[in-house]
């Protein structure tokens, strides 16, 4: 069994604001994580995302960055054999009428019950991740603000 899932949504703003809403940490701080973003996502950084649903900034390694096109991240994942990395790949596609593709996959668990039940709240969590930067993007809202507090 291979754990690994990819959701996508389409939002109504050219690629380039899309990709500079999950770039840069105040813009992220806006819709997604609710404690707060630290570091941009360049290729090589390490940032800290932090969030009221999972309190305490936690490290997120940033593989590789092509501008308005994917984001490659590593993050922990935890289990009774210790911590280890999953890989989360981002990728941003301009469509012909001006609205953009975001598409994130996720893969790396571990093939174990715990493995299994991480990938679930993942994809959850990232696909919650896009629809709260299709409300912020295109209508001005945080969905998130207030839900984990």
């Amino acid at each position: 069994m291979d754990l690994k899932f990819k959701v996508s949504a389409h939002i109504a703003k050219p690629v380039a604001e899309v990709f500079e809403a999950v770039a840069d940490p105040a813009k992220l701080s806006g819709y997604f994580t609710t404690g707060g973003a630290k570091g941009r996502l360049e290729t090589g950084a390490t940032v800290y995302w932090d969030f009221h649903d999972f309190p305490g900034a936690f490290p997120v390694e940033v593989k590789s960055v092509e501008p308005n096109s994917r984001i490659v991240l590593n993050w922990a994942a935890e289990d009774r054999q210790g911590a280890y990395p999953t890989t989360v790949v981002m990728t941003f596609e301009a469509l012909e009428d001006g609205r953009t593709l975001v598409t994130i996959a996720e893969s790396g668990w571990r093939e174990t019950p715990e493995g299994l039940a991480a990938s679930y709240g993942n994809c959850q969590g990232w696909m919650q991740m896009l629809c709260a930067l299709k409300a912020y993007l295109e209508y001005g809202v945080n969905l998130r603000e207030g839900m984990f507090k």
